[in-house]
C-alpha cells in the first residue's frame, strides 16, 4: 500500500507513533473485519437490491463518527456520506448516553444518503465500558412505501417514510413500535425488516471483531490507529493536490433531467495543496421530476474523481476528504431544500464526475475519463399467486467512459459499486422472462480511445395477471460526452411492445407485454484519427462496431 511507504508526516507535523508496517497490518485487518461484514450481509439478506444487487455498503468509523475503512465492494460515495449521517445521529443520541445493545436507524433523505430507500442503520462498539467505534451500514431497502413510482414526483412526502433519526434497538431488544411502523408503510415488510434485521445481526460479528483486534494488539481503543489512517491520508492527499498547477477550471453540462434539460455547472479551484469546489450556475431544484440532490450526495459524488485520480490506492477514509472544500447554492439542483422530491437523484448524481472531469482533466492525466452510459434502475413488483407480494431489482449500466490510455470498459458499475441481479434469479422471483441482454455495437463513441459499448436487454411478463415496473432511464437526450476530441456515446431508449416511452410513471405491466432497454455507450477520449486501424479492426472482429461505422466513426473501410 502506498501510503504506509511514504512516511509522510500528519498536517499538524505530529510524530508518528506507528510505524508503516504495523499500521498496514492492522489497517487491512480492519478491512477484512468490514470484508466479512459485507459477505454476511449477502448471505442473510432477503431482498434482491441487498444480496443481488448489493446495493450497500459496510464502514467502519472511530469513535467520534470518522470513517476508517470500508468493505472492499462498498460504494464509495456511501463511505463520505455515512459518517455525516452518524455525527448527526449521535446529536441526538450523544455516545456517552448509548449503552451494548443500542442501535441508531434514520433514513432521513437530508441527514442521510439523498433519498428515502436508502436505510443508515449504525452500532456503536464497546470496549472495557466505553464507545470505541461505530459499525455502519447504509442500505437501499425495496420499499418504503408512498407511491409506486420513482420519477414523478411532487414532494419528498410522497415518496415514503421519512425516520428521523431514532434507537432501532435499545439494550440489545428491538423498538417494537419503530418496527411496527416501518412495516405498516411498506407494502413488503418481510422483505424490508428481514433486511434490517440482517444488518443489525452483522453489526455484532463485526463489534466481536473490533473487541478481538484490541484484545490481540492490547488496546485500550483505536483512537491513536485513528489519527494515524487520517493524518497520514491527509498529508499524502495534501501532497498530490500541491504538485496540480494552481488556477481555476470551469465546465458545464448539460444532463437529461425530466422532461426538461437541466444544467450542471463547476468551477474549480486548485489552491495549494486545497481544492475549492463551487457549482454556482446550475439549475435551480424542480418539482418535474424526482431528481433534486441533497448536499449530502453532492459532497459525496464531488470527493469520487478526486480520490480516484490522488489517491487510487488508498482505502477509503475521512482523511483523504478534509483538503477538498464543496459549496453548492441553496435551493440549485444540487442542494434542494426541503421537501423537494429525490427519489430518483442519480440521474443527476451520477453525472457530477462528468462535469468534474470535463472541467479538470487537463491535469490529472491518465485518470480522467470521458461520459459514460449511467444506471438504469428497473423493477418489477406485484401480489401474485405463486410468487406472493414481491419486489425485484435489477441495476444495469451503460457503457464506461474511455480514458487517455485505455478503451471504455463494456458496461460495469459506475461511478459506484452494485452488481447486476442474475437472470436466474429474477425468473424465479417475478414471472418475467428476459428475451435477451447483450450488448449493443455502435453505442460507443468514437476516439483515439474508445469508449465502452452499452447494452440492450429485454423483458416479457409471463404473469396472468398486471404487475407494476418502475424503470429510471439516462441519457436518452444528452449524449455521454467525449474529451479532448473524442465523440460522445449514443443515447438510449425504451420501448414497450415496440412503441418509444419517455416518461415514467408506474408501468402496468400486461400479461405478454415486453419491454426494450437500450443504454448508452460511454463517450471517447482524443481525436478519432489517431485510433490505430489494428484497433478499429479488432473491433469489427468482436462486434463492437459495424463495418458502417468503420466507415463513418473512423474513416475506415474495411472492404
Amino acid at each position: 500500500m502506498e501510503l504506509m511507504n511514504n512516511n509522510l508526516s500528519s498536517p499538524s507535523d505530529r510524530t508518528t507513533t506507528i510505524d508503516p508496517v504495523t499500521l498496514e497490518i492492522q489497517w487491512q485487518r480492519l478491512i477484512s473485519i468490514m470484508d466479512e461484514i459485507d459477505n454476511a450481509t449477502v448471505r442473510t439478506s432477503f431482498s434482491t437490491i441487498v444480496g443481488e444487487s448489493r446495493d450497500f455498503a459496510c464502514v467502519l468509523l472511530d469513535q467520534n463518527g470518522s470513517s476508517l475503512c470500508q468493505s472492499s465492494f462498498s460504494p464509495p460515495d456511501f463511505c463520505v456520506i455515512l459518517p455525516r449521517t452518524t455525527r448527526a445521529m449521535l446529536e441526538r443520541f450523544p455516545a456517552h448516553t448509548l449503552r451494548e445493545g443500542d442501535v441508531l436507524f434514520t433514513n432521513d433523505a437530508w441527514l442521510g444518503a439523498g433519498h428515502l430507500p436508502d436505510y443508515i442503520i449504525v452500532t456503536p462498539v464497546f470496549w472495557q465500558g466505553k464507545v470505541v467505534a461505530f459499525m455502519g451500514t447504509i442500505a437501499h431497502v425495496s420499499d418504503v412505501g408512498g407511491h409506486r413510482g420513482d420519477i414523478e414526483s411532487y414532494d419528498v412526502f410522497t415518496e415514503g417514510l421519512r425516520m428521523p433519526p431514532c434507537k432501532l434497538y435499545a439494550g440489545g431488544e428491538e423498538n417494537a413500535l419503530a418496527f411496527e411502523i416501518i412495516a405498516a408503510n411498506c407494502r413488503v415488510p418481510e422483505m424490508v425488516l428481514g433486511d434490517v434485521r440482517a444488518i443489525a445481526g452483522t453489526h455484532k460479528i463485526g463489534a466481536r471483531r473490533i473487541q478481538e483486534f484490541l484484545t490481540d494488539y492490547e488496546l485500550p481503543d483505536i483512537t491513536t490507529l485513528a489519527d494515524e489512517i487520517h493524518n497520514r491520508s491527509e498529508a499524502l492527499i495534501r501532497e498530490r493536490i500541491a504538485a496540480l498547477p494552481d488556477g481555476v477550471y470551469e465546465f458545464g453540462l448539460d444532463i437529461d433531467g425530466y422532461i426538461e434539460i437541466v444544467h450542471l455547472h463547476a468551477t474549480v479551484e486548485v489552491r495549494g495543496s486545497d481544492i475549492y469546489v463551487d457549482y454556482t450556475g446550475t439549475s435551480p431544484q424542480t418539482r418535474l421530476g424526482a431528481i433534486n440532490c441533497v448536499y449530502n450526495v453532492t459532497h459525496a459524488g464531488t470527493m469520487y474523481p478526486f480520490k480516484c485520480a490522488l489517491a487510487p490506492r488508498i482505502p477509503n477514509n475521512e482523511g483523504l476528504f478534509r483538503p477538498i472544500h464543496v459549496s453548492a447554492p441553496e435551493g440549485c439542483i444540487l442542494n434542494c431544500t426541503f421537501p423537494f422530491p429525490v427519489r430518483a437523484r442519480a440521474k443527476v448524481t451520477n453525472n457530477i464526475n462528468q462535469v468534474l472531469f470535463g472541467a479538470i482533466w487537463p491535469i490529472l492525466g491518465e485518470h480522467a475519463q470521458a461520459g459514460s452510459g449511467s444506471i438504469w434502475p428497473f423493477s418489477v413488483t406485484g401480489d401474485l399467486p405463486g410468487y406472493g407480494n414481491f419486489a425485484v431489482f435489477i441495476l444495469p449500466h451503460g457503457g464506461r467512459g474511455a480514458m487517455r490510455a485505455m478503451d471504455g470498459l463494456p458496461p460495469i458499475a459506475f461511478p459506484h459499486n452494485s452488481s447486476v441481479t442474475a437472470t436466474e434469479i429474477m425468473e424465479v422471483q417475478a414471472p418475467i422472462l428476459m428475451l435477451r441482454k447483450e450488448l449493443l455495437p455502435d453505442s460507443a463513441g468514437a476516439g483515439r480511445q474508445r469508449g465502452g459499448i452499452g447494452q440492450a436487454i429485454s423483458f416479457r411478463s409471463i404473469a396472468d395477471q398486471p404487475m407494476s415496473v418502475r424503470i429510471r432511464p439516462d441519457k436518452m437526450y444528452c449524449e455521454p460526452p467525449g474529451i479532448k476530441g473524442g465523440s460522445p456515446g449514443k443515447v438510449g431508449s425504451v420501448r414497450m411492445n415496440g412503441e418509444l416511452i419517455t416518461r415514467f410513471p408506474p408501468i402496468d405491466f400486461l400479461p405478454g407485454d415486453e419491454i426494450d432497454l437500450y443504454l448508452p455507450g460511454g463517450g471517447g477520449f482524443g481525436p478519432v484519427s489517431e485510433r490505430e486501424t489494428a484497433l478499429i479492426k479488432r473491433d469489427l472482429e468482436l462486434g463492437y462496431i459495424t463495418r458502417e461505422s468503420a466507415r463513418r466513426d473512423y474513416g475506415y473501410d474495411p472492404a
